[in-house]
């Protein structure tokens, strides 16, 4: 006899709670063991009581659904996390996959695609909805044009500029880097020369590839 696949459900909104229980438990092959409203129940129970796959919403009451994926996985190496969320905004997708989740849907996928998920992260996939992947293929391109331009740079003036693109000031800069807060602003300046730009959000988003 086939084994079920067993699932725990993090998700605090009650009614979607219930009908991913029903969905999971109605289908065959899927059998849902736990179902929690927050973070910190599902951290308590799910370590002493594994299942295969923990459905996980983020926006939660107290700690968010990120969190919790990130100290389950330590503690749960075996375990798959998928999460099953409204967001799909880049930095919410990324910090998810780097916390160690596994999969990632959106709420809005069909109940069949949703067990098939599901499935396909039980036999080994990563299963994401089709916006979500496109995300992540995207944010390995960078354009032919934007990479040619950038090779005018020094490999100090790519440091500054990686840095700045992280949001980093240029005090940040100078610190992290060991140098003047005077040199760096020489630094951007022939930046903004090699480059053609007068700003350094235009500067960062040819570093970026968003011309």
């Amino acid at each position: 006899m086939k084994t079920s696949i067993t699932v725990a459900i993090v998700e605090d909104k009650e009614p979607i709670r219930q009908s991913l229980a029903i969905l999971v438990d109605g289908a065959e092959g899927f059998s849902c063991q736990a179902t929690f409203e927050n973070a910190e129940s599902a951290l308590a129970y799910l370590p002493s009581h594994c299942v295969d796959v923990v459905l996980m919403d983020i926006d939660l009451p107290g700690m968010n659904g990120i969190d919790c994926v990130r100290q389950l996985k330590p503690l749960c190496p075996d375990m798959q996390f998928m999460m099953c969320t409204m967001y799909d905004e880049d930095e919410t997708v990324f910090d998810a996959l780097k916390a160690g989740a596994n999969a990632y849907i959106l709420k809005r996928s069909p109940p069949h695609k949703l067990l098939e998920a599901i499935t396909e992260l039980h036999e080994g996939g990563a299963p994401m909805s089709s916006t979500i992947a496109r995300k992540i293929a995207s944010s390995f391109y960078t354009s032919p044009s934007a990479s040619n331009e950038l090779d005018v740079l020094t490999s100090r003036e790519r440091e500054i500029l990686d840095r700045l693109a992280k949001g980093h000031s240029h005090k940040e800069v100078a610190s992290e880097l060991f140098i003047s807060p005077t040199t760096v602003r020489k630094h951007i300046f022939n930046i903004y020369e090699k480059l053609q730009v007068h700003s350094k959000i235009e500067a960062v988003n040819k570093y970026l590839g968003r011309k």
